[in-house]
């Protein structure tokens, strides 16, 4: 009489394929690659959040496999409308190129302060 376990078995209800390691089947799941991407500001700012306060958001995204093309699309979105609101801001201040060849201490003053302030209100949006 041949007492031996199958080596692989498909769970019938979920579909779900085991292997045999010792005396335990284990199931046969692989997280899904993932795009290498590189975070920046906003991106990593994202994923701090996403941990601290939306666990399962984030669990689900990294089960899923879309962590990270979710953190490169909020980091896309967020760096364009810094560069749309700063646009708007120079504009609105009537900054210049005459203005930087005149008096380039005070066109950096006001270019570091537009910058900051766009910077501001998208980090109000993202979160």
């Amino acid at each position: 009489m041949n007492n031996e376990l199958p080596k692989t078995k498909i769970d019938e209800i979920t579909g779900i394929e085991y292997h045999l390691e010792g005396d335990y089947y284990v199931p046969n799941i692989v997280a899904p690659k993932q795009e290498k991407i590189v975070l920046n500001k906003y991106g990593r700012m994202r994923l701090e959040y996403l941990k601290e306060h939306k666990k399962g958001e984030c669990t689900i995204l990294l089960i899923n496999g879309t962590l990270n093309t979710h953190l490169k699309e909020i980091q896309e979105t967020a760096q364009t409308k810094v560069e749309q609101i700063i646009n708007e801001l120079k504009e609105k201040s009537n900054l210049t190129e005459d203005t930087k060849n005149t008096d380039v201490l005070y066109w950096v003053g006001t270019m570091n302060f537009i910058k900051s302030q766009a910077e501001e209100i998208v980090l109000f949006l993202i979160n």
